[in-house]
């Protein structure tokens, strides 16, 4: 029976992998008199093209397989990609579409948090789903294929697990440090449970800086012998907050016994986080020459990094995890439908859900969720209604957890009277995730006083975090509203919460949105000061942006500087933004080229163009007459 699965599992991983082999196939011949244009995938079901191109695409598998084949794509937008039984590499692709660096823009920064069974949440989907654990305990490193005792998560709710916590948070300033002295010298127990109790309890508010400050305590006081899971949690924690290259500095001096495949896959699932590609398949390589199995997680790394900036490449892992026999995870079947939607493939997304009924894989409400809204993206209510009445059961009262996937997906669908019934249904006894999900709804519906009305009420009830503040703050940014941004910022400031990177990119879109770019920089300016925390991708191309569109060439090139400074390196979304400054600025652009080889970039159709505009030795007719 087992034997019949597998074979299954293969041939699903099969048909999708050829299916997009195919694509990139026909989108190759098409490219070859286009030299940089991007490879999409098309809006095609799986039969169509197992019907069009029977021989090509076993003649490309066959190859794919062979041991140290180098599979070759032609024409600038083609990278070379070679797979063998020890190694996945390829040049850094950078070019891609305006969607893919919207996209990339979007969740630059939002870090993923891994799952207890050990894949990476997406950050698309968690911004939708709001609650993403489904209100389920989750591992304090998110990132052990273990699970953890029973009798822990038990306990887990316990009142004896969550004094630490408390203490932690209700330290005044930003450190911790005195706190845990305080705990140690009233002798209060500082067990490894009562540490990992309160590691989870910061993780799951995305209060990284405090538990990176408790785990530097624990380390430079001693008080707890380190194990690979509290290195690779505080691996995963630096990387949040510091950036790669300190991460991996951390990772050279962890002691070489403890340097194992969870280490590893820390730091991967933050390099395809980070949208870092070449560090991406860099440390997948590591891993296979440390011999460490190839595990769903890992490929799901490769996957979520792929879908976000080089789709075309998806069919190389999925061929890849058939040759290894890597059975496809949950996630890994959320990832594939997420990819065919993003494409408009709506048949190809039911064909991937059909393959997930059959294989025994339940559709949890997050995926469901990720279903609902590509069909409300293609226009398809019907369906999006009949999946959003599945999720809320047959008495919603039941099933509380899922108001918030609720709220954002009927407000997707504009279904302002669905959102109030949701809301009534939890109005009487809120959750903090209901009520910001309800301020989301009513501001996508740009019903801004019901959005504050719920706002004024969470503020009321608890004690919110800049995090939470944030939610109302993009609604006034959205909708142009500077004054009372700057007064909710205030407000912000008032109640004692920590201003850091989602506010500073609030109020420097506020600011851009209002005409006023200077101040928007000067924010930016004020941002860089603060060492503990660097500002988001987004904030510098929004300003950088501006100053293009001006022909701005000297600070364009100055928040271009500040951008490498803070590590984010390695994109094409920067260079579109300098070259359009020197084009509108009618200036020529020494070395630009040169500056994106560097960096290992290859520029897209759109890119290449404005190139050749700033091109300072392009031949025209007038400067051939003169030569």
């Amino acid at each position: 029976m087992w034997a019949l699965r597998r074979t299954s599992i293969r041939l699903s991983l099969r048909v999708f992998a050829n299916y997009l082999l195919c694509i990139v196939c026909r989108n190759q011949a098409l490219s070859n008199n286009v030299g940089t244009s991007r490879v999409k995938l098309m809006p095609n079901t799986l039969v169509e093209y197992e019907d069009a191109v029977p021989d090509s695409h076993q003649i490309i598998h066959a190859r794919f397989l062979s041991k140290g084949h180098t599979f070759y794509r032609t024409g600038n937008a083609f990278q070379k990609f070679t797979v063998s039984r020890r190694e996945l590499s390829s040049q850094a692709d950078a070019s891609s579409t305006k969607d893919d660096d919207d996209d990339a823009m979007e969740i630059e920064d939002q870090l993923t948090e891994l799952d207890a069974d050990g894949d990476s949440v997406d950050s698309e989907t968690d911004l939708l789903d709001g609650d993403e654990d489904g209100g389920k305990p989750r591992d304090e490193l998110e990132l052990s294929d273990t699970e953890s005792d029973p009798a822990e998560k038990k306990s887990e709710s316990g009142k004896s697990r969550s004094e630490l916590f408390k203490a932690i948070v209700n330290v005044s300033g930003l450190s911790v440090d005195s706190a845990l002295d305080k705990w140690v010298a009233k002798g209060k127990e500082l067990s490894r449970k009562e540490i990992s109790s309160a590691l989870l309890n910061l993780r799951k508010r995305k209060m990284f800086g405090k538990a990176l400050q408790v785990l530097d305590w624990l380390e430079s006081n001693k008080k707890l012998e380190f194990t690979d899971r509290e290195y690779a949690s505080k691996l995963d924690l630096i990387a949040k907050l510091r950036g790669l290259p300190n991460a991996e500095k951390y990772m050279e001096h962890v002691p070489k016994s403890f340097k194992g495949e969870l280490l590893y896959r820390t730091l991967l699932a933050n390099c395809a986080s980070l949208n870092n590609l070449k560090k991406t398949e860099e440390i997948f390589n590591k891993m296979r020459e440390l011999d460490f199995p190839i595990t769903p997680f890992a490929c799901n790394q490769l996957l979520l990094i792929y879908k976000r900036i080089d789709k075309k490449k998806i069919a190389d892992v999925l061929l890849m995890m058939e040759k290894e026999n890597v059975k496809p995870s949950p996630f890994t079947y959320k990832i594939l439908i997420d990819v065919k939607g993003l494409s408009n493939d709506i048949d190809g997304m039911d064909q991937i859900v059909e393959t997930m009924k059959a294989e025994g894989v339940e559709l949890d409400h997050q995926t469901q969720a990720t279903l609902a809204r590509h069909y409300a993206s293609a226009g398809l209510t019907e369906k999006t209604e009949a999946i959003l009445k599945g999720i809320e059961g047959e008495n919603l009262k039941d099933n509380l957890w899922v108001c918030p996937t609720l709220l954002r997906l009927y407000a997707i669908l504009g279904r302002a009277d669905e959102v109030e019934r949701i809301w009534k249904v939890c109005e009487s006894k809120p959750r903090v995730e209901d009520c910001l999900a309800a301020v989301e709804a009513w501001g996508r519906l740009k019903k801004i006083e019901e959005a504050e009305e719920v706002f004024e009420m969470m503020s009321n009830k608890w004690k919110l975090s800049a995090k939470n503040y944030s939610v109302l703050l993009k609604i006034y940014t959205r909708n142009k509203m500077l004054i009372k941004g700057k007064d909710l910022i205030k407000k912000m400031g008032d109640s004692g919460c920590v201003i850091g990177p989602l506010t500073w990119d609030a109020l420097v879109s506020l600011y851009v949105q209002s005409g006023e770019v200077e101040k928007a920089d000067s924010v930016l300016q004020k941002a860089l000061q603060q060492k503990r925390m660097r500002p988001l991708f987004t904030t510098y191309m929004t300003v950088m942006e501006q100053y293009a569109k001006r022909g701005d060439v000297h600070n364009a090139e100055k928040i271009f500087y500040r951008m490498r400074q803070a590590g984010y390196i390695s994109r094409i979304t920067p260079f579109n933004s300098l070259a359009q400054a020197y084009k509108n600025a009618k200036l020529p652009a020494y070395g630009i080229r040169e500056r994106m080889k560097a960096d290992n970039i290859f520029p897209n159709r759109s890119l290449s163009e404005q190139l050749a505009q700033v091109d300072p030795f392009r031949k025209t007719p007038v400067s051939d007459l003169l030569d």
